[in-house]
């Protein structure tokens, strides 16, 4: 794909979701990548004792379909498995200053790293390096930090490291002195695990993959399954074959959430046949699924009136809640309180609409409540999910077949890196079994997540970056500030596959690592190994490489840790690093051992057909909580945006994905379901109010922060889109519109950066 000669095009997306537009953007990718690996390993990707994907974290059926695959997941694989290469001839021929110049997708296609590399600062280049000459140097960084201040390095990670490598690496953290462990968890879903303990006691949805096939209605909030979840359409289609209501809830009209089109099926591909995915769908203020929520609770209060009047059944669980809820009086009284016209204007929905949803979810035995990051990324993200719980509990939907809650995360071990440490809360580890099996005293202050390692490394508090995976300094907000800052590290070390943005900005020491990818045979001592990851319904896979790496100086990324380990800690016979990394089914061992509730024959089930589901209380009705019980909490807002009302000129930003793209991975230009071709830099505007501020299609703007906090922040030459989304709002593409998100705007309590509603100024070029 040549950049320079690309022009943006606008055109409508007729297609649903699936069907031929897939099967086209597949076949565009493996051309694009020329792998010729990829293809016959799709047959292989989320089978049993085949390989996770590396896109989303969505379960894997006991009984998989024959095409186990999405399109973004068939992507994920193909960018991994490239027949290209980047190796020390490239760096060689480039200047690091001339590659801060290329996009993130002409990076990307540089293809696979293939050697260490140490960044020059005389030559601005990488050279390469050997692997005991890279250790002893980032040892020897990482121990001159320890002396002053072990407190001063961060370890992140990202979602993709399997439950091995995260325990490892949670461990070396720990040993070196600090809980510094923030993840790619803390930019999306660390709400829910803030939210959901203190209600219904654990940290993690409820529902498993067989709840689908049971429930009786769907409700789902401020997600985008077509782009960011594909592989959630097959029960959902199902779901809906059956009759099933899906009530969907987002400010954007997204294709997947409209119809679907099963490239699995002959029978729909060839004829015309498509699948209504949402019954209803309500384009929900951005931040205004609060207002929602209370609206559909004083809708059901007025039905259980109207029940009792008439003799006729209770539509509220009263036994339920007598039996395993606590604060439900204050909540019932909220949300009959609560005014309508207040429940209207935050939430940009109509009374009826409301009273629809709360209709049709009174008449429903069971009930699935689904929701993403349009609910965790906003200032009052966590009292969304509290809103949520809330009506699951006025009718008993937990703890019952084909109910539950239902986060959809993103990254494919994103879930399990928390399961095994990867947390910067000491409360969350078993440290008495840390000290009785490892012999050493783990660190009890509290770690930096992801919003205080940027506020630490913005003050110079920082001097030392471990990444183990991951894009960092593209993927958090206050881009342009956060550069600045890094290059006042000591030491940044960075794990990858392929070059991104990240690598490009370094401290004064700075090594470029490569690794295994997941789809690649990782041999240790000529013995292939397995590893392991958690999906985002809690159960756990095995997961084997199917090609040959590609290269043969690659390291996995347990013996890259255990690098790190030797180099930067003093010998410890009860951490023997070298074992681990020669044998990942000892790691697996020492998991069980200290996580015993949740790992219980870990060896021995890990290629159980669908995984197997972590013990979680809340699904037998058993409450962690304080109170014992499922706990009602009563919002102390209405709009979870944080906003009372925003001075003239305000419109709200909400940071989406495109449909070629995952994460801050770019795999092209064109977002086909929003019928967007040969750019990302555009915004998505209302008709009424590109109408009120005199704009048209294809007029350039220019966005700056809403923020007054004597930082400029400002992206230009944006084009201008009519789309369908809420008056007020706007939205573009994460990751190029995050430097007009201030670190400072995150999600109360759970710190995520509250990337759906951003408060900016427009103006015309």
């Amino acid at each position: 794909m040549d950049e320079s000669t690309m022009k943006p095009q606008i055109e409508h997306y007729e297609g649903a979701a699936g069907g031929w537009g897939s099967a086209k953007g597949l076949t565009q990718i493996l051309e694009r990548t020329r792998s010729t690996k990829a293809l016959p390993v799709l047959w292989k990707q989320n089978k049993p004792e085949g390989f996770m994907c590396v896109s989303c974290a969505w379960a894997k059926p006991a009984k998989p379909h024959t095409f186990e695959f999405c399109e973004n997941g068939a992507k994920a694989t193909a960018w991994e498995l490239t027949a290209d290469r980047c190796t020390p001839d490239f760096f060689a021929q480039h200047t690091v200053s001339e590659l801060k110049g290329w996009s993130d997708y002409a990076l990307e296609m540089t293809g696979r790293l293939t050697h260490p590399m140490r960044y020059d600062a005389a030559s601005d280049k990488y050279v390469p390096v050997e692997w005991d000459e890279t250790f002893a140097e980032i040892g020897r960084e990482l121990r001159k930090i320890k002396a002053h201040d072990p407190k001063r390095t961060i370890f992140y990670a990202s979602g993709r490291a399997s439950l091995e490598t995260s325990f490892m690496y949670s461990l070396l953290a720990r040993a070196y002195g600090n809980n510094n462990l923030p993840d790619s968890s803390n930019m999306c879903h660390e709400t829910t695990s803030v939210a959901l303990p203190r209600t219904i006691g654990v940290p993690v949805g409820t529902v498993l993959l067989e709840d689908f096939e049971t429930t009786d209605l769907i409700f789902a909030f401020g997600q985008n399954v077509g782009t960011n979840s594909p592989r959630l359409l097959h029960p959902l289609q199902e779901a809906r074959k059956r009759g099933i209501s899906i009530i969907t809830f987002n400010p954007l009209r997204e294709r997947g959430w409209e119809r679907f089109k099963n490239p699995q099926s002959p029978m729909e591909m060839v004829g015309g046949e498509e699948t209504q995915i949402s019954t209803q769908y309500n384009q929900v203020h951005p931040g205004g699924d609060i207002a929602a929520c209370f609206g559909i609770a004083k809708a059901l209060f007025a039905l259980e009136d109207d029940a009792r009047r008439a003799g006729n059944e209770s539509v509220i669980d009263w036994e339920f809640i007598q039996d395993h809820t606590h604060g439900f009086e204050a909540f019932e009284k909220a949300a009959r309180e609560m005014e309508w016209s207040d429940i209207e204007t935050r939430s940009g929905l109509k009374r009826p609409v409301l009273e629809r949803a709360a209709q049709t979810y009174a008449n429903a035995k069971a009930t699935i409540f689904l929701y993403g990051m349009g609910l965790t990324q906003h200032v009052h993200g966590v009292e969304s999910l509290d809103m949520i719980v809330n009506l699951m509990l006025m009718r008993g939907n937990i703890g019952r077949p084909g109910s539950g809650i239902c986060p959809v995360r993103g990254h494919s071990n994103v879930q399990g890196q928390r399961t095994v440490g990867i947390t910067e809360k000491p409360e969350l580890v078993p440290n008495a079994k840390l000290r009785e099996l490892f012999h050493f005293e783990p660190p009890m202050e509290k770690g930096h997540n992801t919003v205080e390692g940027c506020e630490a490394i913005l003050k110079g508090e920082v001097d030392g970056f471990i990444g183990l995976g991951g894009n960092f300094l593209r993927a958090i907000p206050d881009t342009v500030r956060m550069e600045d800052a890094w290059s006042r590290m000591a030491l940044t070390v960075q794990v990858a596959t392929k070059l991104n943005r990240s690598h490009l900005v370094n401290g004064k020491v700075a090594y470029l690592l490569p690794c295994i990818a997941r789809s690649e045979i990782d041999r240790q001592n000529g013995v292939a190994q397995a590893v392991s990851m958690e999906d985002s319904t809690t159960c756990i896979h095995g997961s084997w490489g199917q090609v040959e790496p590609a290269s043969e100086h690659l390291l996995s990324e347990p013996r890259i840790v255990a690098g790190f380990a030797k180099a930067a800690l003093d010998p410890n016979p009860a951490m023997p690093w070298d074992e681990w990394a020669s044998d990942y089914a000892k790691v697996r061992d020492v998991i069980e051992q200290v996580y015993p509730d949740q790992f219980e024959s870990f060896n021995a089930r890990l290629w159980k057909r669908g995984g197997f589901p972590r013990p979680l209380p809340a699904r037998n009705r058993v409450w962690k909580t304080p109170t014992k019980r499922a706990n009602f909490f009563v919002p102390e807002v209405v709009s979870a945006d944080g906003r009372e009302k925003d001075a003239e000129g305000v419109l709200r930003l909400v940071t989406v994905r495109s449909n070629d793209q995952f994460n801050t991975t770019v795999y092209g230009y064109d977002d086909r379901f929003r019928g967007i071709k040969g750019t990302r830099q555009i915004i998505m505007m209302n008709e009424g109010d590109m109408r009120r501020l005199s704009l048209k299609d294809g007029d350039l703007i220019t966005l700056r922060s809403a923020e007054d906090d004597g930082h400029k922040r400002e992206v230009p030459d944006l084009r201008v889109v009519t789309y369908s989304i809420p008056e007020g709002s706007i939205a573009g593409y994460f990751p190029e519109l995050n430097p007009l998100i201030p670190v400072s705007h995150y999600a109360k309590e759970s710190f995520v950066p509250a990337g759906k509603s951003v408060p900016v100024l427009l103006s015309k070029n």
